[in-house]
Parts: structure tokens; C-alpha cells; sequence
């Protein structure tokens, strides 16, 4: 055991930590892969202790959601089919609280040191963006401005463009030397 689980180390789960809905999230068939599970193996379980995972801690994917994640990050765990992927069900995501929860539900030594190690990297995302939320912020307003200058700039170059002829010429003087 103590073999698997040196295979998944912080950085690894962190890369299967998605935001959606504005939570993060895992992928059941990841979560699934982490603790040696069956997908819907997964969600059966999740399924059968429903009380315990209200919205906020796991919840099915829509379409759009789906395809969106699908195109922003290739092609997720699912079957292949003759060359296609496809996937029976839209997929359950869970939060760090619905992670949480599957590791008691769950009862495997693998399940619970994998949820401690997600868990784990859920925290690191959390203090990483907190930390880095100012120079987020000022990104963003610096990308705003950049864009605001590309407008003028365009506008300035297609007002020129237009004119056929310039009313003032611009002349340069050079002082023999």
C-alpha cells in the first residue's frame, strides 16, 4: 500500500482539481482512480449515504458543464469505444467536504490516505490563491488596460488609414553633422 500511494503525490491531485460552479471540484472517475476504485463503485456509495453529501459537497454535472470541461482539458477518464470516448452518465463531482465524506463511507486504508493527501492539496490551492489574490487582482486590472490602449491604438490607426492624405506633414530636421 505504502508503494501506491507515493505514486500520487500534492502536485499530481492538484492538476484533477477543476473549478466549477464556482467550487473546486474533482471528477468522480478520478477520485475514483485515487482510491483504487471503480467509478461507479464511487457513486453507488455516494448514492447509498445520500444525506451525507448535500449539493454543496458533490453534484452531477450538466451537458454544457461536461462539454466544457471536456474541450478546456482534452479527453477525460472514460471509456473508449471503437476509437470514441464515451461516457454512460454525466459525471458526479465532489468538493473537499463531499472528499471528506466519501473517505468514511469508504473503507479502505487507500481511501482514507488518498483523502487526506486530496484534502491536503485542496488547502495548498486554497492558501496559494489567497495568498496570490492581489497580484491576481492587479493582473486582471493590467490586462484591462492593455485592453482599453489596443482599442484607442485601433481606433487611431483606422482614422488614419482612412484618410487619404494627411493635412499636416510631419517633417524631421537633421543637423549636418
Amino acid at each position: 500500500m505504502e508503494n501506491q500511494l507515493k505514486i500520487v503525490n500534492s502536485e499530481e491531485i492538484k492538476n484533477l482539481i477543476y473549478t466549477i460552479r464556482g467550487k473546486q471540484v474533482m471528477l468522480d472517475s478520478d477520485v475514483a482512480m485515487l482510491y483504487h476504485y471503480e467509478t461507479k463503485n464511487v457513486n453507488k456509495a455516494m448514492k447509498r449515504n445520500i444525506e451525507r453529501f448535500p449539493e454543496d459537497f458533490c453534484f452531477q454535472l450538466t451537458n454544457d458543464e461536461f462539454k466544457n470541461l471536456r474541450f478546456q482539458f482534452g479527453t477525460l477518464n472514460k471509456k473508449v469505444n471503437n476509437g470514441k470516448v464515451t461516457r454512460k452518465y454525466l459525471p458526479y463531482v465532489y468538493t473537499e467536504q463531499g472528499i471528506s465524506m466519501l473517505a468514511g463511507v469508504l473503507k479502505n486504508d487507500i481511501a482514507v490516505q488518498v483523502s487526506i493527501s486530496i484534502i491536503r492539496a485542496f488547502i495548498e490551492m486554497r492558501k496559494f490563491i489567497s495568498s496570490n489574490s492581489q497580484i491576481f487582482e492587479r493582473l486582471t486590472n493590467v490586462e484591462y488596460k492593455l485592453l482599453e490602449h489596443d482599442k484607442k491604438f485601433d481606433e487611431i490607426f483606422d482614422s488614419l488609414l482612412k484618410k487619404e492624405e494627411f493635412k499636416q506633414k510631419i517633417f524631421f530636421w537633421r543637423p549636418n553633422i
